[in-house]
């Protein structure tokens, strides 16, 4: 009986917590890993964390209506919540971009917000609900802000003044546009289109944004691309590409864009980034996974985080940085 009883409480109290709201504090998980990655921390953020972007000793998350986040993770182990700003974000806030010391939201339907955070305790919007949409992804080069903006291609805005985007031209795509790249020379751009794969468009004759940008390549890749980043030495281009995972695509030939190799893991494929011969992969209920592509054609699984639905990423020498719409901020070191 009294096995029992201890049985009903543990499990009233299991109940009470699954039941409480979503609490703003950090909170301490035992560190797990795989392959020497490991959680260092994870902070509950105030909404549910769509993407991310860290700048110095911040980090700046779109939280879907939950608005833009900033995370001080000046000690990695323990970060502090700094500021949530709902107030004039207007939409669900699902991918971020920076300039400077000014905020990029994406939120669909709802365009573009734009918010000063030079004070991160104080952010500022000082735009919103712009022309460009709906906002799926965000890409900063230079002086000019692109927006992939679904069926309707890629959107251009000169952000010479940060804070007050100035919509200029754009390019149409084949498929539903949504990462975006440029190579080193500025002279490409590459955009995932969703079941039309890869497409690459000739901007070196910019015209301030007004240019014609004449579809130079294009690619079928596997899966749904949802984002893409590239490697100018090698001509690669890595998509993640919804549940065909990584695609690895040579684009050194204009017309003959093709796949040399793909790893296809857990869950759906979102978001990634290149450092050091590695992808750092985000994928809806499949973790973080860390892939060695040092061989194009054989790129290996070499690490795995588990988190509950990682979307976002960013990272700097020494961690990499989740937005998880479960679990929020999840940093990850990584081994050197």
């Amino acid at each position: 009986m009294k096995l029992f009883n201890l049985f009903i409480v543990l499990l009233l109290g299991l109940f009470m917590l699954v039941s409480c709201g979503k609490p703003t504090t950090p909170v301490y998980i035992e560190p797990i890993g795989d392959g020497g990655y490991t959680i260092v921390s994870r902070f509950v953020t105030s909404g549910y964390a769509q993407d991310i972007v860290k700048k110095d000793n911040y980090v700046y998350i779109a939280q879907g209506e939950g608005g833009l986040m900033i995370i001080d993770v000046a000690n990695p182990a323990q970060p502090e919540g700094v500021s949530t700003t709902t107030d004039g974000v207007r939409g669900y806030s699902s991918n971020i971009a920076m300039k400077d010391s000014v905020i990029y939201l994406g939120a669909g339907s709802f365009g573009v917000t734009v918010l000063n955070v030079s004070n991160p305790n104080i952010p500022i919007v000082t735009a919103a609900n712009t022309s460009m949409k709906p906002a799926k992804n965000l890409h900063v080069l230079g002086d000019y802000l692109f927006t992939a903006i679904s069926e309707q291609g890629v959107k251009i805005a000169k952000i010479s003044y940060p804070t007050q985007p100035d919509p200029r031209g754009g390019m149409s795509t084949s498929g539903y546009a949504h990462g975006i790249a440029t190579t080193i020379d500025s002279n490409y751009l590459m955009v995932a289109c969703g079941e039309m794969g890869l497409s690459i468009f000739n901007i070196s004759d910019f015209d301030n944004g007004f240019g014609d940008y004449p579809l130079t390549g294009w690619g079928d890749t596997p899966g749904y691309a949802e984002d893409v980043t590239i490697l100018d030495s090698e001509s690669l281009a890595f998509m993640a590409c919804g549940t065909a995972g990584l695609q690895i695509v040579d684009f050194s030939d204009s017309t003959n864009v093709h796949v040399v190799g793909g790893y296809d893991g857990l869950g759906y494929a979102k978001s990634l980034i290149y450092s050091n011969q590695k992808i750092f992969l985000t994928a809806e209920k499949g973790g973080l996974q860390i892939i060695d592509v040092s061989d194009a054609t054989n790129p290996d699984l070499i690490g795995l985080v588990v988190t509950e639905y990682a979307l976002g990423i960013d990272a700097d020498e020494n961690f990499i940085y989740v937005a998880d719409e479960i679990e929020g901020l999840v940093t990850v070191s990584i081994p050197h």
